[in-house]
């Protein structure tokens, strides 16, 4: 299943949004209810929920990325929750990097059991307490801030700087899945990444509601022999221009460029597309570690671009360094208080 959100989501509110605005507002009133009416499950460890305010990505599974490398520094033994988004597995799994495909788990739980033990579930609660079984005594959910029927401990709403909150309205108006002050009401911190003054005024709000917040950055971890080389990229995320002006900052020259829908998987005409321009043009082949883990594993057209592509990886990295291990901190004393409320209840 592709995700594409519309352009019109992220520029100045027009006509189509607002001709869509009784049918968003329906859709806010619903989601705003069912956030503050679920019946949350308990699990006898701490959960982070990294969401974020908005359909699209803003760097969630990076974030949920450095948080685990902050959790196994202390010695824990963190365990990522994800709901499979665009795999085709309807049950609870353990995703096995080796063995799975995304097609069956999804891409992005690929990428994070690359660096701790992760599940995928559409029953959350279900995947938490395979979790638990399975060892983990942290769990970082990736995703599934306002659909959460587990108790959250921490929850860091992450919103892109550049893109912001787009037009500000709720789906299908724009990319907004839940009125703003409702989600604010049950958001622990947000986390602003990259430069620019989109998110500025959200940061604001959740300043007054007493919501503190953190500051990142995407860098690129190695991407020295791309500087001055002219390249064909290609991107199926959220914001396909964020990877390209990631390429152009280390150097590289894009000559030509492809951008499909997010978590979207390349049909071979889509591929020879690639394969023969970057061919004929001379250019290197450059892609993200998203879009190359839905090639992995096949074989034909996708195993012969797979092989011929430069995957630009990206790390979040707090401004202040100290912040995931206070974020887990505060996830486990949060917990620790949880469970003694839950006990004085029994």
């Amino acid at each position: 299943m592709v995700s594409e959100a519309p352009p019109f989501w992220w520029s100045k509110a027009d006509w189509r949004a607002w001709t869509l605005y009784p049918i968003s507002f329906l859709y806010g009133r619903i989601a705003g209810y069912r956030m503050a009416n679920a019946k949350r499950a308990s699990v006898p460890v701490p959960v982070i929920c990294v969401g974020n305010f908005t359909v699209g990505g803003a760097g969630k599974t990076p974030t949920a990325l450095t948080i685990a490398r902050a959790a196994k520094a202390k010695g824990l033994n963190p365990g990522f929750l994800s709901r499979g988004y665009g795999g085709s597995l309807d049950v609870t799994t353990v995703v096995d990097p080796a063995h799975h495909r995304a097609l069956a788990v999804g891409d992005e739980p690929l990428l994070l059991a690359r660096e701790a033990l992760t599940v995928i579930s559409r029953r959350r609660v279900e995947g938490a307490q395979r979790l638990v079984k399975e060892g983990a005594d942290l769990i970082i959910m990736d995703d599934g801030f306002q659909s959460a029927r587990l108790a959250i401990d921490y929850a860091l709403l992450v919103i892109d700087a550049t893109r912001g909150l787009g037009n500000g309205h709720i789906v299908p108006g724009g990319p907004v899945r839940a009125p703003i002050r409702q989600q604010l009401r049950y958001a622990t911190a947000l986390l602003k990444v990259g430069v620019g003054e989109a998110a500025d005024n959200i940061v604001r709000i959740a300043a007054r509601a007493a919501k503190p917040y953190f500051t990142a950055s995407l860098n690129v971890c190695d991407s020295a022999d791309l500087s001055g080389r002219s390249v064909l990229a290609f991107a199926g995320i959220a914001d396909p221009s964020k990877f390209f002006r990631t390429a152009e900052s280390v150097g590289a020259q894009i000559v030509a460029r492809r951008s499909f829908g997010d978590h979207e998987h390349l049909t071979d005409d889509e591929i020879d597309d690639i394969l023969s321009t970057a061919e004929r043009d001379g250019l290197q082949i450059v892609t993200t570690a998203k879009d190359f883990v839905r090639l992995a594993g096949h074989h034909g057209k996708a195993a012969e671009l797979a092989s011929k592509c430069r995957v630009i990886e990206v790390e979040m990295a707090f401004a202040d360094t100290l912040a995931p291990g206070l974020i887990i901190d505060r996830a486990i004393n949060a917990c620790r208080d949880r469970r003694l409320r839950e006990g004085r209840k029994a």
